[in-house]
Protein backbone atom coordinates (compact mmCIF):
# COMPACT_ATOMS: atom_id res chain seq x y z
CA UNK A 1 0.00 0.00 0.00
CA UNK A 2 1.03 3.89 -0.83
CA UNK A 3 1.62 5.39 2.94
CA UNK A 4 1.40 9.31 3.33
CA UNK A 5 4.59 11.05 4.26
CA UNK A 6 3.94 14.42 6.27
CA UNK A 7 6.90 16.73 6.46
CA UNK A 8 6.71 18.93 9.42
CA UNK A 9 8.79 21.27 11.58
CA UNK A 10 8.57 19.94 14.93
CA UNK A 11 6.52 18.84 17.65
CA UNK A 12 3.70 21.11 17.18
CA UNK A 13 3.16 20.01 13.49
CA UNK A 14 3.75 16.26 13.84
CA UNK A 15 0.56 15.45 16.58
CA UNK A 16 -1.32 17.31 14.01
CA UNK A 17 -0.19 14.94 11.04
CA UNK A 18 -0.22 12.10 13.84
CA UNK A 19 -3.44 12.83 14.42
CA UNK A 20 -4.77 13.19 10.96
CA UNK A 21 -3.78 10.07 10.09
CA UNK A 22 0.00 10.25 8.61
CA UNK A 23 1.83 7.14 7.87
CA UNK A 24 5.48 8.89 8.32
CA UNK A 25 6.40 11.84 10.25
CA UNK A 26 8.96 14.20 7.98
CA UNK A 27 11.33 16.21 9.67
CA UNK A 28 12.42 19.41 7.37
CA UNK A 29 12.89 23.16 7.64
CA UNK A 30 11.02 24.22 4.39
CA UNK A 31 12.35 27.94 4.93
CA UNK A 32 15.97 26.38 4.36
CA UNK A 33 15.69 24.65 0.88
CA UNK A 34 14.12 22.19 -0.41
CA UNK A 35 15.55 19.98 1.84
CA UNK A 36 16.35 21.80 4.61
CA UNK A 37 17.47 20.09 8.05
CA UNK A 38 15.78 21.19 11.86
CA UNK A 39 17.87 21.00 14.41
CA UNK A 40 18.72 17.77 15.89
CA UNK A 41 17.30 18.85 19.41
CA UNK A 42 13.97 19.07 17.29
CA UNK A 43 14.15 15.78 15.53
CA UNK A 44 14.81 13.87 19.22
CA UNK A 45 11.71 15.69 20.72
CA UNK A 46 9.97 15.15 17.90
CA UNK A 47 10.89 11.39 18.24
CA UNK A 48 9.79 11.30 21.87
CA UNK A 49 6.01 12.90 21.35
CA UNK A 50 5.87 10.24 18.49
CA UNK A 51 6.96 7.53 20.68
CA UNK A 52 6.94 5.00 18.23
CA UNK A 53 3.55 5.28 16.97
CA UNK A 54 5.10 6.17 13.47
CA UNK A 55 7.70 5.66 11.47
CA UNK A 56 10.52 9.13 11.86
CA UNK A 57 12.30 10.57 8.76
CA UNK A 58 14.97 13.65 8.24
CA UNK A 59 16.50 15.18 5.78
CA UNK A 60 19.97 16.06 6.19
CA UNK A 61 20.19 19.73 4.37
CA UNK A 62 20.89 21.19 1.00
CA UNK A 63 24.74 20.28 1.17
CA UNK A 64 27.20 20.39 -1.17
CA UNK A 65 28.39 17.05 -3.07
CA UNK A 66 31.39 15.99 -1.12
CA UNK A 67 31.41 12.93 0.79
CA UNK A 68 33.05 13.37 4.22
CA UNK A 69 30.15 16.42 4.29
CA UNK A 70 27.75 14.56 3.45
CA UNK A 71 29.11 11.87 5.44
CA UNK A 72 29.23 13.49 8.99
CA UNK A 73 25.75 15.27 8.32
CA UNK A 74 24.30 12.10 8.12
CA UNK A 75 25.77 10.01 10.53
CA UNK A 76 24.33 13.17 13.12
CA UNK A 77 20.83 12.51 11.96
CA UNK A 78 20.94 9.01 12.26
CA UNK A 79 22.48 9.46 15.64
CA UNK A 80 19.09 10.66 16.74
CA UNK A 81 16.98 7.79 16.35
CA UNK A 82 15.14 8.49 13.33
CA UNK A 83 14.03 5.43 11.46
CA UNK A 84 15.27 6.79 7.83
CA UNK A 85 17.86 9.68 6.94
CA UNK A 86 17.26 11.44 3.49
CA UNK A 87 20.28 12.63 1.31
CA UNK A 88 19.96 14.83 -1.55
CA UNK A 89 21.81 13.63 -4.57
CA UNK A 90 22.21 16.94 -6.40
CA UNK A 91 23.57 16.58 -10.00
CA UNK A 92 27.13 16.04 -9.54
CA UNK A 93 30.54 13.54 -10.84
CA UNK A 94 30.73 12.91 -7.03
CA UNK A 95 27.52 10.72 -6.10
CA UNK A 96 29.31 7.51 -6.37
CA UNK A 97 32.33 8.58 -4.07
CA UNK A 98 29.38 10.16 -1.25
CA UNK A 99 27.42 6.72 -1.88
CA UNK A 100 30.21 4.84 -1.01
CA UNK A 101 31.22 7.53 1.89
CA UNK A 102 27.86 6.56 4.10
CA UNK A 103 27.84 2.57 3.12
CA UNK A 104 28.95 2.41 6.65
CA UNK A 105 26.28 4.12 8.14
CA UNK A 106 24.13 2.53 5.64
CA UNK A 107 24.81 -1.01 7.20
CA UNK A 108 22.59 0.25 10.44
CA UNK A 109 20.71 3.14 9.18
CA UNK A 110 17.84 3.29 6.40
CA UNK A 111 19.10 5.66 4.32
CA UNK A 112 17.00 6.92 1.45
CA UNK A 113 18.83 8.80 -1.99
CA UNK A 114 16.74 12.25 -3.00
CA UNK A 115 16.85 12.51 -6.83
CA UNK A 116 15.59 16.02 -8.59
CA UNK A 117 12.90 15.90 -11.20
CA UNK A 118 13.68 19.39 -11.82
CA UNK A 119 17.30 18.77 -12.04
CA UNK A 120 17.53 15.87 -15.08
CA UNK A 121 17.91 13.26 -12.55
CA UNK A 122 19.66 10.11 -13.14
CA UNK A 123 17.91 7.54 -12.77
CA UNK A 124 21.10 4.96 -13.43
CA UNK A 125 22.41 5.93 -10.51
CA UNK A 126 19.68 3.91 -9.06
CA UNK A 127 21.90 0.11 -9.05
CA UNK A 128 24.68 2.40 -7.35
CA UNK A 129 22.94 3.01 -4.67
CA UNK A 130 21.60 -0.41 -4.23
CA UNK A 131 25.05 -1.63 -4.33
CA UNK A 132 26.14 0.89 -0.99
CA UNK A 133 23.05 -0.64 0.46
CA UNK A 134 20.97 2.27 0.73
CA UNK A 135 17.09 1.33 1.68
CA UNK A 136 15.47 3.83 -0.58
CA UNK A 137 14.82 5.79 -3.33
CA UNK A 138 12.64 8.95 -3.86
CA UNK A 139 12.44 11.38 -6.16
CA UNK A 140 11.17 15.62 -5.72
CA UNK A 141 11.62 18.85 -6.71
CA UNK A 142 14.80 21.38 -6.30
CA UNK A 143 13.13 24.79 -6.82
CA UNK A 144 9.67 24.83 -5.39
CA UNK A 145 8.64 27.75 -7.36
CA UNK A 146 9.58 25.79 -10.96
CA UNK A 147 6.33 23.32 -10.36
CA UNK A 148 5.44 20.67 -9.47
CA UNK A 149 6.89 16.65 -9.64
CA UNK A 150 4.34 15.95 -12.93
CA UNK A 151 5.56 19.20 -14.48
CA UNK A 152 9.47 17.97 -14.88
CA UNK A 153 8.57 13.82 -14.77
CA UNK A 154 5.38 12.81 -16.57
CA UNK A 155 3.78 10.02 -16.02
CA UNK A 156 4.78 8.06 -18.55
CA UNK A 157 8.32 8.30 -16.93
CA UNK A 158 7.52 7.30 -13.58
CA UNK A 159 6.93 3.29 -13.86
CA UNK A 160 10.64 3.22 -15.55
CA UNK A 161 11.94 4.55 -12.28
CA UNK A 162 9.37 2.83 -10.02
CA UNK A 163 9.99 -0.74 -11.75
CA UNK A 164 14.07 -0.21 -11.76
CA UNK A 165 14.12 0.89 -8.25
CA UNK A 166 11.79 -2.37 -7.00
CA UNK A 167 13.58 -4.92 -9.02
CA UNK A 168 17.08 -3.15 -6.84
CA UNK A 169 15.61 -3.89 -3.48
CA UNK A 170 14.80 -0.13 -3.16
CA UNK A 171 11.69 0.94 -1.30
CA UNK A 172 10.36 4.20 -3.47
CA UNK A 173 8.85 7.61 -2.87
CA UNK A 174 7.54 10.53 -4.82
CA UNK A 175 7.42 13.90 -3.97
CA UNK A 176 7.53 17.44 -5.05
CA UNK A 177 4.80 20.37 -4.37
CA UNK A 178 2.26 17.38 -4.80
CA UNK A 179 -1.21 18.82 -4.72
CA UNK A 180 -4.43 16.65 -4.17
CA UNK A 181 -5.38 16.31 -8.08
CA UNK A 182 -1.89 14.53 -8.31
CA UNK A 183 -2.83 11.53 -6.24
CA UNK A 184 -5.32 10.00 -8.30
CA UNK A 185 -2.74 10.23 -10.67
CA UNK A 186 0.11 8.90 -9.09
CA UNK A 187 -1.25 5.95 -7.28
CA UNK A 188 -1.92 3.38 -9.78
CA UNK A 189 1.72 3.61 -10.44
CA UNK A 190 1.85 2.00 -6.23
CA UNK A 191 4.63 3.83 -4.92
CA UNK A 192 5.68 2.82 -1.08
CA UNK A 193 4.98 6.54 -0.38
CA UNK A 194 3.74 10.03 -1.56
CA UNK A 195 5.39 12.96 0.45
CA UNK A 196 3.48 16.00 0.92
CA UNK A 197 4.41 19.55 2.58
CA UNK A 198 2.73 22.60 0.43
CA UNK A 199 -0.24 20.79 0.15
CA UNK A 200 -0.83 20.41 4.16
CA UNK A 201 -0.93 24.28 4.80
CA UNK A 202 -3.93 25.00 2.76
CA UNK A 203 -3.66 28.80 1.57
CA UNK A 204 0.13 30.07 3.70
CA UNK A 205 2.13 27.85 1.04
CA UNK A 206 4.60 25.39 2.07
CA UNK A 207 6.73 27.71 4.78
CA UNK A 208 3.42 28.05 6.40
CA UNK A 209 2.05 25.99 9.17
CA UNK A 210 0.21 22.44 8.93
CA UNK A 211 -3.58 22.27 8.99
CA UNK A 212 -5.63 19.92 10.50
CA UNK A 213 -8.45 20.33 7.48
CA UNK A 214 -5.58 20.43 4.99
CA UNK A 215 -3.94 17.29 6.55
CA UNK A 216 -7.56 15.48 6.38
CA UNK A 217 -7.97 16.11 2.99
CA UNK A 218 -4.73 14.90 1.40
CA UNK A 219 -5.68 11.77 4.24
CA UNK A 220 -8.75 10.61 2.69
CA UNK A 221 -7.28 10.46 -1.33
CA UNK A 222 -4.75 7.95 -0.07
CA UNK A 223 -6.06 3.98 1.42
CA UNK A 224 -5.02 3.76 4.55
CA UNK A 225 -3.07 0.76 5.67
CA UNK A 226 -4.11 -1.08 8.71
CA UNK A 227 -2.10 0.07 12.19
CA UNK A 228 -1.17 -2.10 14.65
CA UNK A 229 -4.07 -3.99 16.67
CA UNK A 230 -6.50 -1.98 14.96
CA UNK A 231 -9.30 -2.65 12.17
CA UNK A 232 -8.06 -1.81 8.74
CA UNK A 233 -9.83 0.68 6.84
CA UNK A 234 -8.80 -0.53 3.33
CA UNK A 235 -11.28 -0.69 0.37
CA UNK A 236 -10.42 -4.22 -0.87
CA UNK A 237 -11.91 -3.15 -3.96
CA UNK A 238 -9.32 -1.15 -5.24
CA UNK A 239 -5.99 -3.34 -4.22
CA UNK A 240 -5.94 -5.13 -7.41
CA UNK A 241 -6.63 -1.04 -9.69
CA UNK A 242 -3.55 0.34 -7.54
CA UNK A 243 -5.61 3.16 -6.65
CA UNK A 244 -7.92 4.93 -4.65
CA UNK A 245 -11.93 6.06 -4.61
CA UNK A 246 -14.29 6.70 -2.12
CA UNK A 247 -16.94 4.03 -1.74
CA UNK A 248 -19.92 4.64 -4.70
CA UNK A 249 -23.76 4.82 -4.45
CA UNK A 250 -25.20 2.88 -7.12
CA UNK A 251 -28.38 4.49 -7.04
CA UNK A 252 -26.45 8.15 -7.90
CA UNK A 253 -26.31 6.37 -11.84
CA UNK A 254 -23.30 7.28 -13.66
CA UNK A 255 -21.26 10.27 -15.09
CA UNK A 256 -19.95 10.47 -18.73
CA UNK A 257 -15.72 11.74 -18.22
CA UNK A 258 -14.56 12.34 -22.00
CA UNK A 259 -11.17 13.10 -23.30
CA UNK A 260 -11.41 14.23 -26.79
CA UNK A 261 -8.85 14.88 -29.82
CA UNK A 262 -6.38 14.20 -27.64
CA UNK A 263 -3.31 13.49 -30.03
CA UNK A 264 0.06 12.15 -29.83
CA UNK A 265 3.12 10.73 -31.62
CA UNK A 266 3.30 7.12 -31.43
CA UNK A 267 5.06 3.84 -32.80
CA UNK A 268 2.32 2.27 -34.26
CA UNK A 269 1.58 -0.07 -37.66
CA UNK A 270 1.91 -3.51 -39.12
CA UNK A 271 3.83 -2.22 -42.47
CA UNK A 272 7.08 -2.22 -42.43
CA UNK A 273 7.38 1.66 -43.71
CA UNK A 274 5.43 2.08 -40.27
CA UNK A 275 8.57 0.71 -38.23
CA UNK A 276 11.19 3.00 -36.67
CA UNK A 277 9.11 6.33 -36.35
CA UNK A 278 5.65 7.51 -34.95
CA UNK A 279 3.15 9.15 -36.36
CA UNK A 280 0.13 10.92 -34.75
CA UNK A 281 -2.56 9.41 -33.56
CA UNK A 282 -5.66 11.14 -32.04
CA UNK A 283 -7.36 9.47 -28.91
CA UNK A 284 -11.26 9.92 -27.86
CA UNK A 285 -12.24 7.94 -24.57
CA UNK A 286 -15.67 8.20 -22.74
CA UNK A 287 -15.57 6.74 -19.79
CA UNK A 288 -19.10 6.27 -17.26
CA UNK A 289 -18.09 6.63 -13.74
CA UNK A 290 -20.42 5.82 -10.93
CA UNK A 291 -21.18 8.53 -8.72
CA UNK A 292 -20.17 8.93 -5.47
CA UNK A 293 -22.19 11.93 -4.40
CA UNK A 294 -24.44 14.45 -6.30
CA UNK A 295 -22.84 17.25 -4.36
CA UNK A 296 -19.63 16.88 -5.85
CA UNK A 297 -17.05 19.52 -3.52
CA UNK A 298 -13.32 18.09 -4.00
CA UNK A 299 -11.01 15.36 -5.36
CA UNK A 300 -12.05 12.65 -3.49
CA UNK A 301 -16.00 13.03 -5.29
CA UNK A 302 -14.39 13.05 -8.67
CA UNK A 303 -12.22 10.42 -11.56
CA UNK A 304 -10.24 12.93 -13.43
CA UNK A 305 -9.50 13.02 -16.69
CA UNK A 306 -5.89 13.02 -16.22
CA UNK A 307 -5.84 9.43 -15.21
CA UNK A 308 -7.46 8.65 -18.99
CA UNK A 309 -4.54 11.18 -20.36
CA UNK A 310 -1.74 9.73 -18.14
CA UNK A 311 -2.93 5.41 -18.84
CA UNK A 312 -2.63 6.54 -22.71
CA UNK A 313 1.11 8.71 -22.63
CA UNK A 314 2.30 5.37 -20.37
CA UNK A 315 0.87 2.94 -22.71
CA UNK A 316 2.31 4.61 -25.94
CA UNK A 317 5.60 4.77 -23.82
CA UNK A 318 6.02 1.18 -23.81
CA UNK A 319 6.76 1.49 -27.49
CA UNK A 320 5.86 -0.44 -30.74
CA UNK A 321 2.46 -1.18 -31.27
CA UNK A 322 1.27 -3.07 -34.45
CA UNK A 323 -2.50 -2.47 -34.45
CA UNK A 324 -4.90 0.14 -33.65
CA UNK A 325 -6.99 -2.40 -32.46
CA UNK A 326 -4.38 -3.86 -29.57
CA UNK A 327 -3.78 -0.40 -28.64
CA UNK A 328 -7.37 0.79 -28.11
CA UNK A 329 -7.73 -2.67 -26.03
CA UNK A 330 -4.89 -1.78 -23.89
CA UNK A 331 -6.53 1.82 -23.18
CA UNK A 332 -9.92 0.56 -22.33
CA UNK A 333 -8.04 -2.12 -19.90
CA UNK A 334 -5.76 0.56 -18.40
CA UNK A 335 -9.12 2.55 -18.06
CA UNK A 336 -11.76 -0.43 -16.63
CA UNK A 337 -9.09 -1.23 -13.74
CA UNK A 338 -10.47 1.36 -11.43
CA UNK A 339 -12.93 0.38 -10.01
CA UNK A 340 -15.72 3.24 -10.39
CA UNK A 341 -15.42 2.83 -14.25
CA UNK A 342 -18.45 0.53 -15.82
CA UNK A 343 -18.12 1.03 -19.22
CA UNK A 344 -15.45 3.05 -21.91
CA UNK A 345 -15.72 3.82 -25.24
CA UNK A 346 -11.92 4.18 -26.61
CA UNK A 347 -11.10 5.82 -30.29
CA UNK A 348 -7.44 5.11 -31.71
CA UNK A 349 -7.55 6.81 -35.30
CA UNK A 350 -4.39 6.91 -37.38
CA UNK A 351 -3.75 10.52 -38.88
CA UNK A 352 -1.45 10.24 -41.45
CA UNK A 353 -1.89 7.47 -43.35
CA UNK A 354 -4.53 9.06 -46.55
CA UNK A 355 -6.57 12.43 -46.84
CA UNK A 356 -9.13 11.49 -43.49
CA UNK A 357 -8.15 9.58 -40.74
CA UNK A 358 -8.56 5.64 -40.39
CA UNK A 359 -8.84 3.73 -37.06
CA UNK A 360 -11.31 1.60 -34.76
CA UNK A 361 -13.39 1.95 -32.25
CA UNK A 362 -14.37 0.02 -29.37
CA UNK A 363 -16.75 -0.29 -26.33
CA UNK A 364 -15.59 -2.57 -23.25
CA UNK A 365 -17.71 -2.74 -19.68
CA UNK A 366 -17.32 -3.85 -16.27
CA UNK A 367 -19.28 -7.47 -15.76
CA UNK A 368 -18.84 -10.72 -14.58
CA UNK A 369 -18.66 -12.32 -17.48
CA UNK A 370 -19.52 -12.26 -21.72
CA UNK A 371 -17.58 -10.80 -24.33
CA UNK A 372 -17.29 -7.11 -25.06
CA UNK A 373 -18.46 -5.94 -28.56
CA UNK A 374 -15.66 -3.66 -30.74
CA UNK A 375 -17.06 -1.34 -33.75
CA UNK A 376 -14.39 -1.21 -36.40
CA UNK A 377 -14.32 0.33 -39.69
CA UNK A 378 -16.44 -2.36 -41.33
CA UNK A 379 -18.56 -2.60 -38.30
CA UNK A 380 -17.21 -6.15 -37.33
CA UNK A 381 -17.59 -7.62 -34.07
CA UNK A 382 -14.11 -8.10 -31.58
CA UNK A 383 -14.62 -11.43 -29.40
CA UNK A 384 -12.32 -10.39 -26.87
CA UNK A 385 -12.59 -10.18 -23.38
CA UNK A 386 -14.14 -7.30 -21.03
CA UNK A 387 -11.10 -6.04 -19.21
CA UNK A 388 -7.96 -8.26 -19.84
CA UNK A 389 -5.55 -6.61 -16.68
CA UNK A 390 -1.76 -7.10 -17.35
CA UNK A 391 -2.10 -8.07 -21.78
CA UNK A 392 1.53 -7.85 -21.27
CA UNK A 393 1.65 -11.37 -19.74
CA UNK A 394 2.34 -14.09 -22.47
CA UNK A 395 -0.85 -16.20 -23.09
CA UNK A 396 1.60 -19.33 -22.98
CA UNK A 397 2.26 -18.97 -19.47
CA UNK A 398 -0.64 -18.24 -18.43
CA UNK A 399 -1.74 -21.85 -19.83
CA UNK A 400 1.53 -23.20 -18.42
CA UNK A 401 0.96 -22.45 -14.47
CA UNK A 402 -1.47 -23.70 -12.64
CA UNK A 403 -3.08 -20.90 -10.76
CA UNK A 404 -2.94 -21.46 -6.62
CA UNK A 405 -5.99 -21.30 -4.93
CA UNK A 406 -6.27 -18.85 -1.20
CA UNK A 407 -9.20 -18.86 0.72
CA UNK A 408 -9.61 -15.57 2.80
CA UNK A 409 -12.38 -16.65 5.32
CA UNK A 410 -14.52 -13.90 6.42
CA UNK A 411 -13.23 -13.56 10.10
CA UNK A 412 -9.85 -12.40 8.31
CA UNK A 413 -11.54 -9.05 6.92
CA UNK A 414 -10.74 -6.65 9.88
CA UNK A 415 -6.88 -8.71 10.62
CA UNK A 416 -3.98 -6.03 10.96
CA UNK A 417 -2.30 -8.23 8.47
CA UNK A 418 -5.09 -8.11 5.54
CA UNK A 419 -3.54 -5.33 3.78
CA UNK A 420 -0.12 -7.15 3.74
CA UNK A 421 -1.83 -10.01 2.92
CA UNK A 422 -3.79 -8.84 -0.09
CA UNK A 423 -1.09 -6.19 -1.18
CA UNK A 424 1.42 -9.29 -1.72
CA UNK A 425 -0.84 -11.49 -3.74
CA UNK A 426 -1.82 -8.44 -6.01
CA UNK A 427 1.93 -8.07 -6.96
CA UNK A 428 2.11 -11.66 -7.80
CA UNK A 429 3.11 -12.49 -10.97
CA UNK A 430 1.65 -16.19 -10.82
CA UNK A 431 -2.18 -16.74 -11.54
CA UNK A 432 -4.13 -16.45 -8.02
CA UNK A 433 -7.55 -17.66 -7.29
CA UNK A 434 -8.93 -15.53 -4.50
CA UNK A 435 -12.14 -17.26 -2.52
CA UNK A 436 -13.63 -14.91 -0.50
CA UNK A 437 -15.37 -16.15 2.77
CA UNK A 438 -18.70 -14.44 4.43
CA UNK A 439 -18.57 -11.62 6.28
CA UNK A 440 -17.82 -8.03 4.88
CA UNK A 441 -16.61 -10.25 1.73
CA UNK A 442 -20.19 -10.66 1.52
CA UNK A 443 -21.91 -7.71 2.13
CA UNK A 444 -19.47 -6.49 -0.55
CA UNK A 445 -20.36 -9.28 -3.19
CA UNK A 446 -24.13 -7.96 -2.33
CA UNK A 447 -23.21 -4.09 -3.24
CA UNK A 448 -21.73 -5.28 -6.07
CA UNK A 449 -24.16 -7.21 -7.39
CA UNK A 450 -26.06 -4.15 -7.99
CA UNK A 451 -23.99 -2.32 -10.98
CA UNK A 452 -22.13 -5.37 -12.00
CA UNK A 453 -25.30 -6.88 -12.53
CA UNK A 454 -24.72 -10.56 -12.10
CA UNK A 455 -27.19 -13.22 -11.41
CA UNK A 456 -28.54 -14.41 -7.69
CA UNK A 457 -26.90 -18.05 -8.57
CA UNK A 458 -23.70 -16.28 -9.29
CA UNK A 459 -23.57 -14.39 -6.20
CA UNK A 460 -24.43 -17.12 -3.68
CA UNK A 461 -22.64 -19.93 -6.32
CA UNK A 462 -20.00 -20.56 -3.05
CA UNK A 463 -22.91 -21.09 -0.61
CA UNK A 464 -23.23 -24.38 -2.01
CA UNK A 465 -19.44 -25.86 -2.02
CA UNK A 466 -18.89 -27.34 1.21
CA UNK A 467 -15.85 -25.72 3.59
CA UNK A 468 -16.28 -22.14 1.77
Amino acid sequence: MTRMLASVTGVDEAEIALSGGADVIDLKDPKAGALGAVSTQTIRRTISLIAGRAPVSAVCGDLPMEPETIRAKAEEIAATGVDYVKIGFFPTANAAACAAALEPLAARTKLIAVLFADLAPDFELLPMLAGHRFHGAMVDTAIKASGRLLDHLPPERIPGFIDRARSLGLMVGLSGSLEAPDIPRLLPFAPDFLGFRGALCGHSGRVGSISPEAVAQIRDLIPEASRAGGASSVDYRLLAARGYSPGTDPTLGTDKIFVRDFVLPVQIGAYSFEHGHTQQVRFDVIADVLQVTDHPEDMRHVFSYDIIMDGIRTIVARGHVQLSEALAEQVASYILENPRVVRVTVRVEKLELGPGGVGVEIERKRQSAGRGVASGPAGRKDQSAVSRARQERPEAIRRAVKPAVVKLGGSTADAAEMADWVAALAGSRLPIVIVPGGGRFADQVRETQIYMDFSDTAGHDDDRQPGT
